[in-house]
């Protein structure tokens, strides 16, 4: 969500006259778009905003923006550290704020702005923005207010747009990502998530859809149905569980139980077996016992995941948990992630296996350290070498070797 904001940012600036620099020291303008979802984030914020007032020594004419996931509560730092603090709803009034002309008075919602998209052959399209849900750790319903979806039709023109060769400066998309705080609780009128995924499916073009962020107690029969149905949608799904615990998912105020989540991803392994599964989980919790940790590490032997993005707690000051007592040592929160990066490994080791052999239709998406890398339809990064740039083109690919992060493969011609 951060990098799309950003492209509306540029896409404001641009109406502007600005033009994009890779060098800070020569800037007349500075955009930090900011996540407040982490403490260590915003502190880096704060770091950034001092090596600006390095520069503001040598250009005092320079000026600094900061817009994004801002708390309130921080914006009172914030305002002594930025010339502008801008809410995100509002970034088409930055022209105005820094005195130059722009064509984005009369947009209603700033989701209506038409990105500079950063990437030719991948774009991010928000279909609703805020939350809900108040879990106990998460800033995000204070910063970005209550969920909003957008009209159903509007994201259906601009995905037509977007794959559609002729019309748009991605001279078609291969790869639309669906973002929201929460995907699955969009709804425009009668239309619902799993018919918004219907409805983009029927969009004609070659292209994936993918989408994020799900939340447990609204991935629903209909939603599984819905993946199962549509061929452009890809078969991965990151689903947060955040705890093996059910009374720690109570204390996160998570509602639902290990049993229900258990349940939701037996269904989706029925409906698409092939299914790539990635999940979000804390360590660390205030009052997490070693038993209560444990449930986690049954959890993951159970469900055998391809990928976790799993953090050591933290206190944020502004939620339900930032009020309780972090009293898990740092280092026990790092033997705990160790200790689920452990089982990770093996088990995106054994799922990766599966591969092997295997033809793959991968997307190339960039270089890594010499060699050609790309997504398959699961998610999955494939490192291959070529001879030639496809950059942003289907390619067929032969699986030859499997790594827990990764899988190498070479080239059909």
């Amino acid at each position: 969500m951060n990098i799309s904001d950003s492209e509306r940012v540029s896409a404001v600036l641009e109406s502007a006259k600005y033009k994009k620099t890779s060098n800070a020291s020569q800037a007349d303008l500075i955009v930090v778009v900011m996540c407040s979802i982490r403490q260590s984030a915003v502190d880096r914020i704060r770091g950034l905003a001092q090596k600006f007032e390095e520069i503001k020594k040598k250009k005092p004419a320079l000026k600094t923006v900061l817009t994004g996931c801002v708390l309130k509560k921080d914006r009172k730092f914030f305002v002594e550290d930025f010339d502008y603090v801008v809410d995100i709803r509002d970034i088409k009034k930055i022209p105005a704020i820094l005195k130059k002309k722009n064509s984005f008075k009369n947009d209603k919602n700033y989701l209506d702005i038409t990105p500079k998209y950063s990437s030719k052959f991948s774009a991010s399209v928000p279909i609703m923005t805020g939350c809900n849900n108040f879990c106990a750790y998460c800033v995000v319903p204070y910063a970005r207010g209550r969920e909003i979806s957008r009209p159903a039709q509007d994201i259906v023109q601009e995905i037509k747009r977007l794959t559609n060769p002729t019309s748009s400066r991605l001279r078609g998309a291969r790869e639309i990502w669906l973002l929201g705080q929460n995907v699955n609780s969009y709804k425009d009128k009668k239309t619902t998530f799993p018919k918004l995924l219907k409805m983009i499916n029927d969009v004609p073009g070659n292209f994936w859809i993918r989408f994020t962020s799900s939340h447990p107690k609204d991935f629903n029969d209909k939603v599984i149905d819905a993946m199962a149905g549509c061929k452009k949608v890809t078969p991965y799904l990151n689903l947060p569980i955040q705890s093996g615990d059910d009374k720690i998912l109570k204390s996160m105020n998570r509602r639902y139980t290990v049993a229900e989540y258990k349940n939701k991803i037996k269904k989706l392994r029925k409906k698409i077996p092939s299914i790539c599964l990635s999940t979000d989980i804390i360590v660390g919790f205030p009052g997490e016992t070693e038993k209560q940790f444990e449930n986690t590490v049954k959890l993951f032997h159970d469900i055998e995941y391809d990928m976790a993005y799993i953090n050591k707690y933290s206190p944020r000051a502004g939620t339900a948990a930032g009020k309780l007592k972090d009293d898990i040592s740092i280092i026990e929160k790092k033997r705990r992630e160790k200790v689920l990066n452990d089982i990770l490994r093996q088990t995106a080791l054994e799922n990766n296996k599966k591969y092997i052999g295997k033809i793959n239709t991968i997307l190339i998406d960039g270089k890594d350290k010499g060699a050609w890398i790309g997504k398959n339809k699961h998610y999955k990064t494939v490192r291959l070498k070529l001879d030639q740039n496809l950059l942003g083109k289907f390619i067929k690919v032969k699986i030859t070797k499997a790594l827990p992060w990764s899988l190498v493969g070479k080239i059909i011609n």
